[in-house]
């Protein structure tokens, strides 16, 4: 079976600290297929959401189709969830230091960022190789998977940084030149990795190990 990831994000506003992390860590854990998650928190936003990796797009298809939206209605409010195939990504996110590919942890992440450009190509297609090496250049880069769209074929990326400030200039300044390269809208988000420690740990999280 194919490795996937899940990308999902709660439409709220509770600061991490006050969220029930507790409480739904253990149900999260039961999920079938489920290999790690890394809990998200919305900077500025405060946003609760969380980076999922499965043993396979059928189990994160389950996850997204049924957990979570019944979450998201426990709660009474909107989400977003993206499910990415992972068999494709994983010689360009080596290159990357990928965590999710035996990538070599280093500093504890300061950020995360979440990144999808809206294109329809096939991985293979997209310029992976072209853009490596500047990514590998950019300030604070600690590791990227890359993240390829199942049934859309969407291009994005999930980002480690090692602190707010390098991860907010790489949204606000590199990657919109990226993007416009491309000729294509995009989606940016942020999210503070230092208050998701403590959460992430038991999930398996390959971040703070």
């Amino acid at each position: 079976m194919a490795k996937a990831f899940v990308y999902t994000e709660l439409q709220v506003s509770i600061p991490f600290d006050r969220y029930d992390w507790r409480t739904a860590n253990p149900v999260l854990q039961q999920q079938p297929g489920l290999v790690n998650k890394t809990w998200l928190a919305g900077i500025a936003t405060n946003s609760i959401g969380g980076f999922y990796e499965f043993d396979s797009v059928q189990n994160a298809k389950a996850f997204v189709t049924d957990e979570f939206p019944a979450r998201a209605k426990a709660r009474g409010v909107a989400q977003t969830t993206r499910v990415f195939d992972g068999s494709s990504v994983e010689e360009a996110s080596r290159y990357l230091n990928s965590m999710h590919f035996d990538g070599k942890l280093g500093p504890q992440p300061g950020a995360f960022v979440y990144t999808e450009a809206q294109i329809s190509a096939p991985f293979a297609q997209a310029p992976w190789r072209d853009m490596n090496p500047i990514l590998k250049r950019q300030p604070g880069l600690l590791h990227k998977t890359w993240l390829s769209g199942v049934h859309t074929q969407s291009v994005g990326g999930f980002y480690a940084f090692d602190t707010i400030e390098n991860a907010t200039r790489f949204v606000t300044d590199y990657f919109p030149t990226e993007t416009k390269s491309l000729d294509v809208a995009y989606t940016t988000r942020l999210f503070d990795a230092g208050v998701v420690a403590e959460a992430s740990r038991p999930m398996r999280s390959p971040f703070f190990g």
